[in-house]
Order: C-alpha cells, then structure tokens, then sequence
C-alpha cells in the first residue's frame, strides 16, 4: 500500500498530556553524525526570469522538473515555459509569494535546520540513509506540493502558506489545516519511513493497513520525538483530544464490525482514506480513524516492549503480532 503520495494527506500546536510514553523516548546521539544540507532557492531563478526564453533555459537547466515536479501542471509540457512566465507576471502571485517569506520565515531555521535534525536521527538508526538536496520553488500552484526521492526533495512552498495566506491550494477545507509550514519536516519524514517500513504483501487486511500507518507515525515519533501529535497524525488538537478520549467506543466498533481482517477495498478505504469524520462511527469522529487506531497499536507494542529498537519494529511484517503483543483493547494509557 502507498502511505504517501505528492500530497500531504498525512499530518496542532499542543503537546499533549496523554502523548503518553511515546513522548518520554531519548533522542539517538548524533554527535558523530556530519552532513551538510544542500538546498536550493529555485523561486529565485524563476521569478528572475524576464521572458518565455529566460523560463525555458530555467526548466532546461533543470530537466527534473518537468518530469518529477511538474507532472500534473494543467498543460502541456511544451506549453510549460509560456504558462509559467504568464503566472509569474501576475502581480498578485508576486505580492503572494512576498506574503509567502514573511509567512514561512527563515527557510534555514524554520525547515532546513529541523530537517537536517531528523534526518541526523534517521542516520543514527540506519546508517545508510542518503542525505537528498532540498529545492524550494513558488509557481502559483502548478507544481505539486511535494516531490520527494533518495536524491532530491522540492519543496513547493506556496502549499503551506496557512490560513494567513491570499491564496490556498484548491482542496477540500478538512484538508487545508495540513498545509501550513510545520507540517513539512513531519510529511517528509513521514515519506522516509516508507523505505523501511517492512509490510507483509499477502495481508490485505485492514488491520495490516492500519498498523503500516502506525509504524509510520511511530517512526515519526521516534525521530522528531518533540513533534506535537497532531502535527504527525494530521488532526486538530480538539479532535485528537477527543479522538483519544473516545478510543474505547472507537475500538468497541472495530470489534462488533469485524472490521480488523476485512480485506474489501472499498470497506477498507471508509476507515483510511482522508475524509471529513467516519460516519459508519459517528460525526464526531475524524476521518482516516483507522490510521490513528493503527498508530495506538504500535505505541502501545512498544511501550510493552521496551527492548524493541525502532528498526526492529519497522522490520515486523506481522501486524498481528503487534496487535497480539500490544494488548491494545482501545484502552487509554492511564488504564494501563
């Protein structure tokens, strides 16, 4: 399954008191750790340019675009130099990117720096971890949010303007609270996990879906250890506090539905994809619960595990087992 595609369906400002023993984990030690962060102003080549050829030479320059970053533009590829220039002499994307520096901020403090952090954390667990350039880029939403492999990461920061922005990208609203700046390093890493999170291809059961996602967040976690909970899961603080409080009823439904080794697609999607709540629970309940309930599952493994290592649990294919060892009943922590 795919955790994470261009979008950040995945990931308000409060740490929570029932984040529970998850938020007690130390940090790995980097200090042994060096890498430098290469990263890339591309807006400030783009929006220098003062013609169609000036914009060619630009995506020339950098033929990766065009097929990585630019893949859903609504034109064709030889129209894309001519659109773009278009959209960049518009003075209300110029004013809106200007709004953009002074919403984002410092991009070394604000991103590069908590960035090259987890990725130091990353490395401290597995070794191997290639370090990819960081681009920047502002086209007026042309581009994706996001493009992310081993080598590159682009950044399309008018995404994460927030609600302060003039203009916010065409998604739902429930959506919309995920694309503000802190959710950037959190979706990133989130991306990475992908890569070593183990998942056993003949279990298509919802319960593998959902502790996939948990092994996820839990990876998260680990490496941003101070990342608020709701920056990972990608809830509101309200409902996250809810969400916890209820998890009782939430798993109660789980059960009587029968819904952990259900293998229907379409019935597996009503508790993974992104919606606004889960109404086969309650309209109070968030959608994509199943990921959250996931996530509840591996934390609760680890905190009965103490002596499993973070790359141990991503190598666990068996998410039975996790439940199993878990002794996860939809029970808070203080019930323990």
């Amino acid at each position: 399954m795919v955790y994470f595609r261009s979008f950040v369906f995945i990931f308000f400002i409060a740490l929570f008191q029932f984040s529970c023993k998850t938020d007690q984990r130390k940090e790995a030690d980097t200090s042994n750790i060096r890498f430098e962060l290469v990263s890339k102003n591309l807006d400030e080549e783009l929006f220098s340019c003062k013609s169609v050829g000036d914009v060619q030479k630009f995506l020339d320059n950098h033929p990766y675009l065009a097929k990585a970053y630019f893949t859903n533009a609504p034109v064709e590829p030889t129209k894309l130099a001519a659109h773009l220039f278009s959209v960049l002499q518009n003075p209300d994307l110029q004013a809106f990117r200007t709004q953009l520096d002074s919403i984002i901020g410092n991009r070394k403090t604000r991103i590069l720096n908590p960035l090259s952090d987890a990725f130091k954390q990353i490395k401290a667990h597995y070794p191997g971890f290639p370090i990819p350039e960081v681009q920047f880029i502002i086209t007026g939403f042309t581009g994706d949010d996001l493009y992310i492999s081993d080598s590159l990461i682009i950044i399309g920061l008018d995404y994460f303007g927030g609600p302060a922005a003039s203009y916010r990208p065409n998604i739902y609203d429930y959506q919309l609270r995920r694309y503000e700046r802190a959710y950037i390093v959190p979706s990133i890493i989130f991306f990475e996990s992908n890569k070593y999170n183990r998942m056993n291809a003949g279990d298509q059961t919802l319960l593998s879906d959902m502790v996939g996602y948990g092994k996820g967040y839990e990876f998260v976690k680990r490496v941003m250890p101070q990342t608020p909970d709701s920056l990972i899961v990608g809830y509101s603080a309200d409902d996250l506090r809810k969400t916890y409080n209820s998890q009782t009823d939430i798993w109660a439904y789980f059960i009587s539905s029968k819904l952990l080794y259900e293998k229907s697609g379409l019935k597996k999607r009503k508790f993974i994809d992104d919606r606004p709540f889960t109404t086969e629970i309650g309209n109070k309940v968030p959608g994509a619960i199943g990921r959250w309930v996931g996530w509840r599952i591996v934390s609760r493994f680890m905190a009965e595990n103490p002596n499993v290592s973070l790359t141990q649990l991503m190598e666990i294919d068996n998410a039975g087992r996790i439940l199993q060892e878990s002794g996860y009943k939809g029970q808070t922590d203080e019930d323990q």
